[in-house]
């Protein structure tokens, strides 16, 4: 079974400007392919396989003038983004999903077609095996360097895959200027012993929850106890 573990990274100003640019190269491969999709579709014409997706819009665009500058970033967050486009499995906006339902090959509902990417939106780059490097305090990425990450936890296992976020505002304009790391890790699922003991759960709001079996649980108050705390960073913000 597969899991992710999320954590926050402290990139410099300078790896800033090289994820910035990592951003836009996902992005535009990713547009340049999906309009390339949408005008065979249009036309009638068979969809390209994701090779031909990768040769066209990556080996080929960089020895063009126009996208020259997709060989300063890594070509691995690159291949990932046009695998994500023709993936096949769980990921309902992929192209593939979306020709199958328009010829009825797929079941369930219609899928909508999927959609550009727009560089006021979430910015993500996933890396896979070669092209990242888990350390003690930092995690290198290729063509980025070694990024400060806050482990909140442990890793359980090697991770098969690592994304790179940039979060935005709730509005979705705004940045909030925060970078994380999403690591893809294989577990194994925890086996509970067999019991035939249930009980019945009512939550509350001065008691979080009740259990059918007279059992209450308090509700937490993390102000409670960290108002010291934050009445003194008022003080020194204010002062």
């Amino acid at each position: 079974m597969k899991a992710r573990f999320k954590y926050r990274i402290y990139p410099t100003p300078g790896q800033k400007h090289r994820l910035a640019k990592l951003f836009g190269c996902v992005r535009v491969v990713w547009n340049d392919s999906l309009a390339c999709c949408q005008q065979k579709y249009k036309s009638g014409e068979k969809k390209p396989t994701n090779s031909e997706l990768q040769k066209q819009f990556i080996t080929q665009s960089k020895n063009t003038e126009d996208r020259e500058w997709l060989s300063e970033v890594s070509a691995i967050p690159l291949q990932q983004s046009l695998n994500d486009l023709n993936r096949r499995g769980k990921r309902p906006f992929a192209p593939t999903n979306f020709f199958r339902s328009t010829k009825g090959e797929r079941k369930g509902r219609p899928i909508k077609p999927p959609k550009f990417k727009s560089r006021k939106s979430k910015q993500t780059a996933r890396f896979t095996k070669g092209g990242f490097k888990v350390g003690q305090h930092k995690i290198y990425l290729a063509k980025i360097g070694k990024l400060k990450i806050v482990w909140s936890r442990d890793l359980p296992a090697a991770p098969s895959s690592v994304t790179v976020i940039k979060d935005v505002g709730a509005n979705g304009r705004s940045p909030l200027h925060r970078y994380f790391l999403s690591f893809v890790v294989e577990i194994q699922p925890e086996i509970l012993p067999k019991t035939d003991n249930s009980v019945g759960i009512d939550l509350g709001i001065k008691t979080f929850a009740t259990f059918s079996d007279g059992t209450k649980v308090d509700a937490p108050k993390p102000l409670k106890k960290r108002i010291k705390k934050l009445r003194k960073v008022k003080f020194v913000i204010i002062s």
